[in-house]
């Protein structure tokens, strides 16, 4: 499941946010959206989970919490 986080703190690194759902399973891949004139942080960003039930359960658990100094805005990503 292709999952959309919100509300990043701009320092925050894809690092760090793959460790933050790592604690709710297996992580495919972790991307944070730069300005590709500016080299900064867009403050949001995506991360694949395999498994659809895992997937929820993070977003269960992150929505609406503290990370990095923000309250995350965690859903399920819609297609373009």
């Amino acid at each position: 499941m292709n999952i959309f986080v919100a509300s990043l703190n701009f320092r925050t690194n894809e690092d760090s946010l793959q460790s933050l759902f790592e604690q709710y399973g297996e992580v495919d891949s972790c991307k944070i959206i730069y300005d590709k004139f500016s080299g900064k942080s867009k403050g949001f960003g995506f991360v694949e989970m395999p498994d659809d039930a895992k997937a929820r359960e993070a977003i269960e658990a992150l929505n609406d919490t503290e990370f990095e100094d923000r309250n995350l805005v965690v859903k399920e990503a819609r297609p373009r």
